[in-house]
């Protein structure tokens, strides 16, 4: 039943997920810590956020990873190919018939309309992010953070993985106080 589980996760998230990762990834959300419930909101973060450091398209690491994690081996197969082949079959068959329909205004339309859809999304999850950690951390350093990694990406042009390692790092290695255990001073 558990491998069923996760082809029906990721076949729904990877077949409604138009627009690629930023659209799928409410989409995993739901399934993963929503309805089948593998993960907590927290976990779930964390598994983004490292998909996010890693080059190729997230919704397949994610679902890579969480295959792995809820089925071994074989949830992990399960799991892309639950992702990826619907989603092969569905881009030949609209692009064909895009294709074949390019100068129609409906073609135009649905194509403009994606990406407020998928900003949609990726602002409704942003948001339940960041109550999330207000509710772990308080406003304070939530907006400070938040505000620190817009002016560093949108001034500075640092990569958005560079800004998730270092958070990473701090959140692993925090920093001590001296004359605290394991200080070598």
């Amino acid at each position: 039943m558990k491998q069923t589980d996760i082809f029906i996760a990721f076949f729904r998230s990877g077949i409604l997920g138009f627009g690629g990762g930023p659209s799928a990834i409410p989409l995993v959300h739901r399934e993963v810590v929503t309805t089948f419930k593998w993960m907590n909101d927290e976990e779930f973060s964390d598994v983004l956020a490292l998909a996010n450091t890693l080059p190729g398209p997230i919704n397949t690491k994610m679902a890579g990873y969480i295959g792995w994690r809820v089925g071994g081996f074989f949830g992990m197969i399960n799991a892309l190919i639950a992702t990826a082949v619907p989603t092969v079959i569905l881009m030949i068959i609209f692009l064909t018939l895009l294709t074949s329909h390019k100068d129609k205004p409906w073609v135009a339309g649905m194509s403009k309309a994606v990406i407020p859809v998928a900003g949609v999304l990726m602002g409704i999850l942003t948001w339940d992010f960041i109550k999330k950690s207000r509710a772990s951390f308080g406003w304070i350093p939530v907006l400070f953070i938040i505000i620190l990694s817009v002016v560093l990406m949108q001034f500075f042009n640092i990569h958005p993985a560079i800004l998730i390692l270092a958070l990473l790092g701090m959140a692993f290695f925090p920093l001590r106080k001296k004359g605290e255990k394991g200080d070598q001073s």
